[in-house]
């Protein structure tokens, strides 16, 4: 294994402890409704641009780490992530050459659907209600898309991660 390829791991782990950090920093309650799957939008970005070097088995090793540090039931986000990660695997050919707006509204569908599966594991656990607030995420998630996808395409363009 090359030098770059040492850095380009670094550098993809690097980005997705930190959107592990923003997952669960400690906000005020009235931002926290507000906070997207940083994970998952990591996810997402690295997965389309190098295929081959991000796939289900980092979504899946991230959803476990998400699932333990947010507390919630093992295995819950790494099922979500791998599914949303297996789709963009296989449609990474064809969002490429979509239009930002196209791809962000793929993003609002992965997001979307990253939530619902989410809802569901926790309604099987106990009943629970779906709230306004649920829908938060997914919006702020798409809006910050262009911002994910911008500092994410300096950090592999700094160093040409392959």
């Amino acid at each position: 294994m090359r030098l770059n390829n040492y850095v380009g791991f670094f550098r993809i782990t690097l980005t997705l402890v930190l959107a592990m950090c923003l997952r669960i920093a400690p906000w005020p309650p009235e931002i926290a409704i507000f906070n997207p799957d940083w994970v998952l939008l990591v996810l997402i970005y690295w997965s389309l641009v190098i295929p081959d070097r991000v796939g289900i088995f980092h979504a899946w090793i991230f959803g476990l780490l998400t699932d333990v540090l947010t507390g919630r039931l093992l295995g819950q986000y790494a099922l979500a992530y791998s599914l949303i990660i297996y789709i963009c695997l296989k449609l990474h050919k064809r969002l490429r050459q979509f239009p930002f707006l196209q791809q962000a509204l793929f993003i609002f569908f992965c997001l979307l659907l990253s939530q619902l599966l989410l809802f569901f594991i926790k309604n099987l656990q106990h009943p629970a209600q779906l709230k306004a607030s649920f829908w938060l995420p997914v919006f702020t998630g798409t809006l910050s898309w262009p911002l994910v996808y911008g500092l994410l395409g300096f950090v592999s363009l700094f160093r040409r991660i392959k």
